[in-house]
């Protein structure tokens, strides 16, 4: 594993920020002590210093007030993670204008939809680094342009107008779905500043860091997590556009010192280096490994940290959170599998009396603090749903808090799974199942079934491992009472999955119809 980094025990930087202060503020703190440092790299081989950085948000900020954004206009960027893809964000900002960042492999009626919803002045595209992003250019006639930002696609599909609801407002994040009204997800500059900063200080990011960027920057984690702690820290990002185990486990060998992943990107980073016989990673440089987006089984939580021989830490955190809210610092080998205590600031409290709540402090996950969204653009209604009148944001999860006040993640009120009358929480299936040695990954979801809910697990396997579903009914049988064993378990060699790994469950029952009894 790799050393620490040149300045131990950084002290927490979380300051009181000036009403008026701009999360691109950052990058002038960097530009004014080390402009010439390394900030950004990606795929095509470009390397960014600050000052490159900084000369292209100068470019494309001007290219955008050619095409008429100002401030209070929306600029929706429809990108993957490239160095292009963060002038963007940049440039939006030089203009007072909010960045609206979408995956660029989101569909035409997904994409239609957001921008009905938001009508920016101006689509950019990075067409460089994506087909579905130039199939999307083709569509809305979008003109390259280029300068000291690269190549990038620019559109001006609608006239925008400033909005008084987005004052303060950095950027637009559009939560996933396809039905129902949309919800972007109104985050300021100082939820952005003080998520960066927490994120920066609970890794104690320093100058010569280098953080591996494969999770997308157009959702939280990636942005504010990984993209914005890193600027806050004058750290490098090495951005990947697209998730390879290969590409990860290069990285980790050269110069990648910290990894923050999902839970999915781990198990096939591991599953790759164990085919080729390679039990453990044995990077040389890498400090700090982290998993967000699921909770941990204590036995994959082993496997993963003999493999990196690191720690393995967790948080909790979500779009409306500003990406974390509570995270771990434990030691190597440390038995917790919690998400860890609040962040700094950050206030977590249990509603058992919510749906899904057992009225003995297990129930909905509420949180608190500078970092929670001013609320869901254009639609008042779904605000005051979430977040009521104390500011306690209603998350939707379910989790208890431990005489530690470590918060334990139960899973998603929308997926608890009620049989026979009994709560079954998939997370708790789920590392049932992924204890199996040949397991890659599995999810869990619930099917109605004659008045009931059963339970349904589906389960990848590395191409040419052989594992039955009576093998895995079996091994989960010494594991799971009754009314939690899957009613059907499809073995398959691939999952739907979004760009970070992350199982799609909305899609199984779909994908796997003709398998299903």
């Amino acid at each position: 594993a790799g050393q620490r980094p040149p300045e131990e025990g950084v002290a927490n930087r979380q300051e009181e920020t000036p009403m008026n202060a701009r999360v691109q503020d950052f990058l002038a703190e960097q530009l004014a002590t080390r402009p010439e440092a390394p900030a950004l790299s990606d795929a095509s081989g470009a390397a960014w210093s600050y000052a490159d950085l900084d000369r292209a948000r100068v470019a494309l900020a001007a290219e955008l007030r050619s095409a008429g954004v100002q401030a209070g206009d929306r600029v929706l960027l429809m990108v993957e993670n490239c160095v292009a893809a963060v002038a963007s964000l940049y440039a939006a900002w030089e203009l007072d204008a909010v960045a609206i960042p979408v995956n660029a492999r989101q569909t035409e009626a997904e994409v239609t939809r957001i921008i009905d919803h938001a009508t920016p002045a101006a689509v950019l595209l990075t067409c460089d680094v994506s087909p579905e992003a130039a199939a999307h250019a083709a569509r809305l006639n979008a003109r390259e342009v280029s300068g000291a930002f690269g190549s990038l696609h620019l559109a001006t599909p609608l006239p925008s107008s400033p909005d008084a609801d987005l004052h303060d407002v950095a950027v637009l994040l559009y939560t996933t779905g396809t039905t129902g009204d949309p919800k972007g997800v109104m985050l300021t500059h100082s939820n952005l500043r003080f998520g960066a900063r927490a994120s920066a200080d609970l890794r104690q990011m320093v100058p010569g860091d280098v953080v591996y960027g494969v999770l997308p920057m157009t959702h939280v984690f990636g942005l504010v997590s990984v993209l914005m702690a890193s600027v806050s820290a004058g750290a490098k990002v090495r951005q990947e556009s697209r998730f390879s185990a290969a590409k990860l486990h290069a990285a980790t060998h050269e110069d990648v010192t910290i990894l923050p992943a999902v839970p999915q990107m781990h198990a096939l980073v591991m599953q790759y280096s164990r085919e080729r016989g390679m039990p453990k990673l044995e990077s040389p440089k890498l400090r700090y490994v982290s998993s967000g987006g699921a909770p941990l089984d204590p036995a994959w939580k082993r496997k993963a940290e003999a493999f990196y021989e690191l720690p393995l830490q967790n948080g909790f955190g979500m779009t409306e959170t500003c990406s974390g809210a509570s995270a771990t610092t434990n030691a190597l080998g440390s038995p917790d599998t919690s998400v860890g205590p609040g962040t700094p600031g950050t206030e977590c409290k249990i509603d058992d009396q919510a749906p899904g709540g057992n009225g003995a402090g297990e129930g909905e996950v509420l949180v608190r603090g500078p970092h929670v969204m001013k609320g869901y653009y254009r639609n008042p209604t779904e605000t005051d749903k979430a977040i009521d009148a104390e500011g306690w944001l209603h998350t939707g999860d379910l989790g208890k808090l431990d005489e530690n006040g470590r918060l334990h993640i139960l899973g998603r009120s929308k997926e608890l799974i009620i049989h026979g009358g009994f709560n079954v929480y998939p997370p708790e299936v789920e590392a049932a199942l992924n204890d199996h040695p040949r397991v890659v990954q599995s999810a869990v979801v619930g099917r109605r079934r004659e008045g009931d809910e059963e339970v349904l697990a589906f389960v990848q396997v590395a191409p040419g491992d052989e594992v039955t579903a009576e093998e895995l009914r079996s091994f989960v049988k010494e594991r799971l009472t009754g009314y939690k064993r899957p009613a059907q378990i499809i073995v398959a060699t691939d999952l739907p999955a979004a760009p970070t790994g992350k199982i799609l469950k909305h899609r199984l029952l779909t994908a796997f119809a003709d398998q299903l009894a």
